[in-house]
Parts: structure tokens; sequence; C-alpha cells
């Protein structure tokens, strides 16, 4: 239709006119019409053939769609790309390491999320997430994890006057018993990390709130509500009402991770921006 005979359309397609002409007359056969009728020299569309032309060009876009998807390309994926995050992974260590990404794959449509593990990890395994940053230990069945840097966990002190960020003084397990406790909930997975590090102090936390964000817990803290115990990077302010103490011989640490789902065929972005994120946090440590 586009060329005009079947010597310049078998050109195009690197083919024999009769190759191309045995294919008309087997689709002709098959749709049971007559797609061309010969005038002359001339090898002209009958009307069914221009109806046929019209559906063919939009069979033909969807198929380049469909190969777009599953591009092996990352540089050409064009699909939305979902990344779903902590919000102190966010605030605190993803800053210059998503400018790089945006830098690298500008007509990506990165979409991020923010959400806690559990809720990053049940989109992954849904595959509503292409990639995550979690925090470890966590049931990896069904993800690919990445391991990225280890983050101590520091206890938080209240206190009246401001305080510098970024000092950490020890405090002695006994100080910690009766005290009140701000604490992550029972479902997160931060929360065994902290209940073991208790145990293993011989203290029983008096625990008089629950909150899953990290910069609310900062803020009670600061009010005076009582101690928490919160990632390191989240303290690095420059000036807070609270102290941060560790116990000397005994520190709580979590792992941050990359976490995607495992599948036969992972998605060629996916693995690309994983990798970048890698080298960049790496490089942020």
């Amino acid at each position: 239709m586009e060329c005009g005979s079947v010597t310049r359309a078998a050109e195009k397609v690197n083919l024999s006119p009769g190759a191309v002409s045995m294919q008309i007359h087997a689709l002709a056969t098959e749709l049971r019409t007559e797609l061309f009728i010969r005038s002359g020299r001339r090898f002209l569309p009958t009307p069914a053939a221009v109806r046929l032309a019209a559906h063919a060009k939009d069979v033909v876009l969807r198929v380049r769609q469909i190969e777009q998807e599953f591009e092996a390309d990352p540089t050409r994926d064009s699909r939305p790309f979902y990344f779903s995050t902590g919000a102190t992974a966010l605030i605190y260590r993803l800053g210059r390491p998503l400018r790089i990404l945006r830098a690298t794959y500008p007509d990506a449509s990165i979409q991020l999320t923010v959400a806690a593990t559990e809720a990053t990890v049940q989109g992954l395994l849904e595959r509503r997430f292409d990639l995550g940053l979690i925090s470890l230990p966590y049931p990896e069945a069904g993800l690919k994890i990445i391991p990225l840097y280890e983050e101590e966990l520091l206890i938080l002190k209240p206190s009246r006057t401001p305080v510098r960020g970024g000092a950490v003084g020890v405090i002695d397990p006994s100080e910690l018993e009766g005290v009140p406790f701000l604490l992550y909930p029972e479902t997160s997975n931060m929360r065994p990390i902290i209940d073991n590090f208790f145990m293993a102090c011989n203290v029983k936390p008096r625990v008089v709130m629950e909150a899953d964000d990290t910069e609310a817990i900062k803020s009670l803290v600061e009010a005076g509500f009582g101690y928490a115990v919160i990632p390191e990077y989240a303290v690095k302010s420059r000036q807070q009402n609270f102290k941060a103490f560790r116990v000397p011989g005994n520190r709580m640490n979590r792992t941050q991770a990359l976490a995607m789902p495992d599948t036969e065929y992972p998605r060629a972005l996916t693995l690309s921006i994983a990798r970048s994120l890698q080298v960049a946090l790496g490089k942020a440590r």
C-alpha cells in the first residue's frame, strides 16, 4: 500500500517480488477477498485492502509497543518505573542518588512511593513496585535481595537544651530501666532488633507509645514524651533537643538493601537502576 508496487515493497522487506506476491495471494485467500487488482502496469488496492491496511497499521503499532514494553535496552524503556522506599532513607540517604537517576534516565517515568518495609515487600510481591529499598532482616521468599550498607540504631534521650547533632555518647543499660520509650510497632521489622537489644541488656522497656514514622518519633522525644530508638542517619541534624547514645559492646544494627521480584525475566531497567543505586549509595557511605 505504501510502496505502490510489489517490486518496491519486496525491496523494503528484503524479500523477492515472487515471495511478496505469494504472501499477498495467501492473505487474500485466507480473508476470502480480493486485495489488489491489476490495471495495465499498475497494481491497485481494492476497498477491502484499504480497510485491511487501516487495521494492519494499528496491529503493527501495537506490536511495536509490546516490543518496547519488553525492551532489553533500559535507556529505551519508557514505561513507568515504580520505586518504593522508607521515609528515613528518602530524607537522609536518597537525595543525591535520585538526582543521579534522573540525569542517567531522563526519559524514564520514575514513580516514587514512601512506605514501610512491610508495605514495600507486599507491593513487590504483587508486582506493583519494580524496586524497593527495605530494611533487613526480612523474609526473602519471592525476592532478589541486594544488601547495601549497615546502619546503627541509636538511643535518643530528651534534652531541655539544644544539642549539636552528630555526637553519640555512651549509656549504661541500668539507666534505661523504667524510663518511658516510644518505639516502632510490633509489626515493624525494626522491632525484633530493638527487642533483642533490650533482652541482651536485661532491660524490660516501658513502652508508652508506638509509631511507625521516624520523624514523628523524633518530634515526640524532643517534646519530652520519652526515649526512643531510631536509625543513626535520622539524628544527624545540626541542632536538636535530644541526645544520642549507644550501649558499649551491644550495638543495634539494621541492614539496608534493595529488593526486586525474583523472576526468571527481570526488567532490564530494574537491574540497571539497582546497579546505579548500589554504586551511588556505596559512595554515599
